[in-house]
């Protein structure tokens, strides 16, 4: 509803689900509290440009680290590689921070360690709260069958079909031709 030029105009307003606000800048929003649930609001930009987070720096998830990180413990023997399923994994161990850095990885929600729970706020929405109540209302209890889980039955054989009458040819568009 806002931006760094000032207020936006009912009719030029627009939803969203994600607000990319650049470092430095600010914008007014409003949340509308019409879905149950819990909604994490999650500040990200300052933290790229001024705390300890490195992007030139390849993703570990999924590799088998443990040749290179005993290789790297021969010359520092501290070294921990983030974990290979994210960075929950750094959260668990609740290790202390220098001085200088904003406790990223830190909080428990009802599913395990939080990651990058130290970097955002949650709203609750619920029914029946008052407006002047804030108390915790602990976390969302979700439908069931509404929460993803892990699949371990046997995976079927995949859909396919050799009838021509379920079979969209391609089509030349845009003054390509094919060939």
């Amino acid at each position: 509803t806002c931006t760094d030029g000032g207020w936006t105009r009912p009719e030029a307003r627009w939803p969203e689900v994600s607000i990319d606000i650049p470092v430095g800048a600010m914008r007014a929003y409003e949340f509308d509290a019409v879905h149950l649930g819990d909604w994490a609001i999650h500040c990200h930009k300052s933290h790229h440009t001024m705390n300890a987070m490195g992007h030139d720096v390849p993703t570990f998830i999924g590799a088998n680290k443990t040749e290179v990180s005993k290789k790297i413990r021969t010359v520092q023997p501290d070294y921990m590689a983030m974990g290979n399923r994210g960075m929950a994994d750094m959260g668990e161990m609740e290790m202390p921070l220098p001085d200088n850095t904003i406790p990223m990885m830190t909080g428990w929600g009802q599913f395990g360690a939080i990651e990058m729970g130290g970097m955002f706020s949650v709203v609750k929405v619920r029914e029946g709260l008052a407006a002047d109540d804030y108390s915790d209302p602990g976390w969302y209890e979700h439908p069931e069958g509404t929460v993803a889980y892990e699949w371990t039955g046997d995976i079927p054989e995949p859909v396919k079909s050799d009838d021509a009458k379920t079979m969209t040819p391609a089509t030349p568009h845009g003054g390509h031709k094919q060939g």
